[in-house]
């Protein structure tokens, strides 16, 4: 059984490159033209750099000729940089009551405001215990209340919305103007 990879993350260069003719890119970005492949290798040789393929779906393929060590040091670079850029959204959780006081929702909302100011998502939760699952309605009025104090800062991405005894709404920091 013969195993075809559709895309390789790693580029063919020099003897790799099995093609009979290629379209080849000069160091300096000219163009050479299309010529066989053996050739276009030996003109790599001769300017101790690699052939590399660059484009293998084109027709003839684009062979490039670099200095490949040098090529993957960048790209690496390249990745280092975007990895360095990119932030992971964190979800964080306040937990709320049925009866719960001014004072704590001030406080949990204050909680919230931080979260949303770090960039992170929040998940507003409800747990409903005994008796308060009859009243489903007091926990749509609290998140609401929850929802409107946090408006300036976060819209409402997922409404309230009940989960077995636990209702949750998701709030996501308002995108920069």
């Amino acid at each position: 059984m013969e195993v075809l990879t559709i895309s390789s993350k790693e580029l063919q260069i020099n003897e790799q490159i099995r093609d009979k003719e290629v379209r080849v890119i000069d160091s300096d970005g000219s163009q050479l033209g299309v010529m066989p492949g053996k050739k276009a290798l030996e003109l790599a040789e001769q300017k101790n750099l690699d052939l590399v393929k660059i484009a293998p779906q084109a027709t003839p393929p684009v062979c490039k000729i670099i200095d490949y060590g040098k090529y993957r040091f960048e790209q690496s670079k390249r990745e280092k940089e975007q990895r360095k850029n990119q932030r992971v959204v964190e979800v964080k959780e306040v937990r709320l009551s049925l009866n719960i006081d001014t004072h704590d929702f001030e406080t949990k909302r204050n909680h919230a405001a931080r979260f949303i100011a770090e960039g992170n998502k929040v998940k507003a939760s409800i747990r409903f215990r005994g008796r308060e699952m009859g009243h489903p309605e007091l926990g749509m009025e609290i998140m609401r209340r929850f929802a409107e104090a946090m408006a300036e800062v976060a819209n409402v991405e997922r409404q309230p919305k009940l989960e077995g005894r636990t209702m949750l709404m998701f709030l996501a920091p308002k995108p920069a103007k």
